[in-house]
């Protein structure tokens, strides 16, 4: 188990944790020790993913479009553990098409899920983490500094979560609260309607991404590496 300086068991709460990143950075936290929540807007998937973790994990129903379901969420969590310690924001959706093209539906849930569900879901772990300090995590991309075409909702999604993170650093520090943005570039996840495959061998791999996560975590109280890009080491030649 992984304790405070008091002894109380240290706890994660992350979003968008059915599959994917999510769920390979529950595993890794729940295999270190801390009390995890997984979220997920599909029930079936996110008690699945629960279940498989074991250790206690829990897995909810929680959409981030919604800051009352996130407030309840959040306080369910603290009242399980005792507090929150870490927060893994990863909950994200993409639609990609010209700007023309795009839908004023698709921007929405792009915009809303992305960014203000970042906000959301940030906004209510506040109170608790300021408690006692801790570590927030956003899931962002290396789409957040390169704009590509189709991009316009996600692009715009993913830079204003950069916008956001880094105000947060300046907001919490005095908190004893840390905040890091992950940018990976090619994660093999379902992302967007793709299904891994032995393809994708080449790619960022969720665990990855949960090993950087751990390794963050591991960093001395006194050094914020605030901004991380990941990138496959070996992309295939073009």
């Amino acid at each position: 188990m992984t304790t405070d300086a008091a002894g109380t068991q240290k706890s994660a709460f992350i979003t968008g944790a059915s599959k994917g990143i999510g769920e390979a950075v529950a595993r890794s936290l729940a295999g270190d020790g801390y009390g995890v929540t997984l979220t997920s807007r599909n029930e079936q998937e996110v008690s699945a993913a629960a279940a498989g973790i074991g250790h206690g994990a829990r897995g909810v129903v929680c959409d981030v479009r919604d800051p009352a379901a996130l407030e309840r969420e959040v306080n369910a969590h603290v009242a399980a553990f005792g507090g929150l310690d870490v927060l893994f924001v990863n909950a994200g959706v993409g639609h990609f098409a010209n700007v023309a093209d795009l839908s004023v539906e698709q921007w929405r849930e792009v915009i809303d899920t992305n960014l203000s569900g970042a906000f959301y879901t940030i906004k209510a772990a506040i109170p608790a983490m300021k408690e006692r300090g801790g570590y927030i995590f956003t899931l962002s991309s290396l789409a957040g500094k390169n704009p590509f075409a189709g991009g316009g909702a996600y692009n715009a999604s993913k830079f204003g979560l950069n916008g956001l993170s880094e105000v947060l650093t300046l907001d919490l520090r005095h908190h004893g609260i840390k905040v890091t943005q992950i940018m990976p570039g090619s994660v093999a996840t379902h992302f967007a309607g793709h299904t891994p495959s032995d393809a994708d061998a080449w790619k960022i791999q969720p665990e990855d991404i949960a090993q950087l996560t751990v390794d963050l975590l591991n960093m001395p109280a006194r050094t914020l590496p605030s901004r991380v890009e990941v990138r496959p080491s070996q992309p295939p030649r073009k």
